[in-house]
């Protein structure tokens, strides 16, 4: 059994050990690196939190008046500045300026790997991190059209998933593609999210045994 429930007392899942499993999975597996100096850095946070006893995503939809990805829906973040410093550092600020995220607010629980976009030339380097919720949010009009809440029960739902292979770079890949309510999840945020969800998925079989 899976759980995609999460608690704050017994009888599941709590908060807490959600958020200690997957930040023990995460620190265990070697994370990938792109090098490539053609591709501009860049880094996006992966926000889990609790709602309504139930585990959630934040992704954004992107406006249309943005230079890349318009009207997409992706995970909170951008391209790396040299004031960063590092590339968490890059997801923090990009959370903090298009939907009013504070850095600590976050609870940095690992890494995924990083993922190259296909179009736009971006190398994406993404941070899980859990989320409070209630939360205030402030979304910036210019860069983001509205917050996209999905649940992660219906993410794993095979229904909502469609799948096809496609040549890269001589290579062959899967592109994954979620549907929820109308949305659709595609290109590198899906990617991140495939392998986000199998991480996920193992770590709450594993606690639910």
């Amino acid at each position: 059994m899976i759980w995609t429930i999460c608690i704050d007392g017994e009888g599941g899942v709590t908060i807490g050990a959600m958020k200690q499993r997957l930040k023990q999975a995460l620190s265990q597996r070697q994370k990938t690196h792109i090098i490539d100096a053609s591709r501009v850095p860049s880094a996006v946070l992966v926000p889990i939190y609790c709602k309504q006893g139930e585990h959630y995503l934040l992704l954004t939809k992107r406006t249309e008046t943005v230079q890349d990805h318009k009207g997409e829906i992706s995970f909170p973040g951008g391209a790396y500045e040299k004031r960063d410093g590092t590339l968490l550092n890059t997801a923090l600020r990009e959370c903090a300026e298009e939907i009013g995220l504070a850095a600590e607010a976050v609870e940095l629980l690992g890494e995924l790997d990083d993922t190259a976009t296909q179009t736009s030339g971006y190398i994406v380097s993404p941070f899980v991190a859990a989320i409070p919720w209630l939360y205030s949010f402030k979304v910036d009009p210019t860069e983001v059209e509205e917050i996209v809440e999905v649940p992660v029960s219906a993410l794993l739902n095979k229904d909502y998933l469609r799948q096809e292979t496609e040549v890269v770079d001589g290579r062959v890949v899967t592109a994954y593609f979620y549907h929820y309510q109308g949305k659709v999840i595609w290109g590198a945020t899906a990617r991140i999210l495939n392998q986000f969800l199998d991480i996920f998925t193992r770590v709450m079989k594993n606690a639910g045994e």
